[in-house]
């Protein structure tokens, strides 16, 4: 998740939109909906409206596919013209600043703390802080998928990327949380060779903050303020710490390594690339493509069935994506994928003027990707999995139809 501009919008929405305070009933008004005068926080698909909500939601899948395409193309083809970014990775020979494995495994352990920390302090803790401060409007449209109530499974997605990169696989759909899939080309691997107590300690600090987010009852955005919710932003905390204060000087501290010792990193660098990240993409790009598949059917038969199946592949897209954000260096950093594909918040009023219009040229930009560029953070904030999902969910729920008013 790239939260472009985040205190501005955020502030701007809470001058627009009125939320119910938290609590456990699910039938609150959110998900899209606000006070009563705010028409881009109450809109519904309506018979009237279809054809153009549909043709948004095209848009928007769309270019889903055509930024995963390139991210996979990027890593698995030509990056900027040169060799592949996993050639390049792998053979750490100096470009994009990799001279060594061990250069590649920091950055490695640095992309898993840099996502346990994000998940901790700003996608948990930002609503959390903001609901104990008494600012209900702004922690609720804090909350990252709250249109969809998907918010927990997203974190838990995002702790499970962390456990694929340092057990060098990823996560079979079969295994729980808290069994053990680490290859023998790991990071898990070799450091359990030399220091057990380090391995595992880092093992179950990943696991309990999944198991502690997965703890929060759900919807998130009705219990932000919830015991669980502190629990797991200390459990996330706790596997930051691990990652960065002790994880990241191990192999930072390594010294008179063998020639087994240095074949073996390599080794566990080419793992992470061929098994973890480019798996990951691969798959990505597909369930963007299966999701485009459902939004073209809608397009073409705009029927409730048709809507829920596009919440349907909505739900499974987004786990590649999650699970990939572990690795948020490469391309998907240089050329603003993430914000193209997961900006968040959202503008809402600017999704529905687009829609009305059918101008969807505010949704592109041009040129090098500058990621303090606030025409750039404006375009992205109409696009994405976000878009779509305040297009596809109200209340935790695919929209249904609604007649249009006479």
């Amino acid at each position: 998740m790239k939260k472009n501009i985040f205190l501005t919008m955020l502030f701007a929405a809470a001058t627009l939109f009125a939320f119910t305070a938290c609590s456990d009933s699910d039938d609150s008004n959110d998900g899209g909906s606000g006070s009563e005068n705010t028409d881009a926080a109450n809109i519904d698909v309506t018979t009237q409206n279809v054809q153009k909500w549909a043709a948004y939601m095209h848009i928007v899948a769309q270019k889903l596919v055509d930024d995963s395409r390139t991210l996979l193309n990027d890593w698995t083809v030509s990056y900027n013209g040169g060799e592949s970014y996993a050639n390049i990775f792998k053979a750490h020979n100096g470009a994009s600043g990799f001279n060594s494995s061990l250069d590649c495994i920091g950055q490695i352990i640095d992309g898993c703390a840099d996502i346990a920390n994000e998940v901790g302090s700003a996608k948990i803790g930002d609503p959390y802080d903001l609901y104990i401060a008494g600012k209900t409007t702004e922690a609720l449209y804090a909350v990252e998928s709250w249109y969809s109530w998907h918010s927990i499974d997203d974190y838990s997605n995002n702790i499970i990327s962390i456990q694929n990169a340092y057990y060098g696989a990823r996560k079979p759909e079969n295994a729980e949380i808290n069994s053990n899939y680490a290859v023998d080309n790991s990071i898990y691997a070799f450091v359990n060779s030399k220091n057990a107590g380090l391995a595992q300690r880092v093992d179950q600090a990943i696991k309990n903050a999944y198991n502690a987010i997965q703890n929060i009852p759900a919807p998130f955005r009705n219990n932000i303020a919830s015991q669980q919710t502190v629990a797991a932003m200390d459990a996330c905390a706790d596997l930051e710490e691990v990652l960065s204060k002790e994880l990241k000087p191990f192999f930072t501290n390594l010294s008179d390594l063998t020639d087994t010792d240095e074949a073996w990193l390599d080794l566990i660098v080419n793992a992470y690339v061929d098994d973890v990240v480019v798996p990951t993409y691969t798959d990505l790009v597909a369930k963007n493509q299966a999701m485009l598949v459902a939004v073209q059917l809608f397009r073409t038969n705009p029927t409730d069935a048709n809507l829920e199946n596009c919440a349907n592949a909505w739900m499974t897209a987004r786990a590649p994506w999650e699970t990939s954000e572990a690795f948020l260096f490469g391309p998907v950093a240089d050329k603003g994928l993430d914000p193209n594909m997961d900006s968040w918040p959202l503008d809402q009023d600017g999704i529905v003027k687009i829609m009305n219009s059918g101008d969807y040229s505010a949704l592109d930009w041009t040129g090098e990707y500058d990621e303090d560029s606030e025409s750039i953070a404006d375009a992205q904030s109409l696009r994405g999995y976000h878009t779509l999902e305040f297009l596809i969910f109200k209340n935790g729920k695919a929209r249904t139809i609604v007649a249009a008013a006479e």
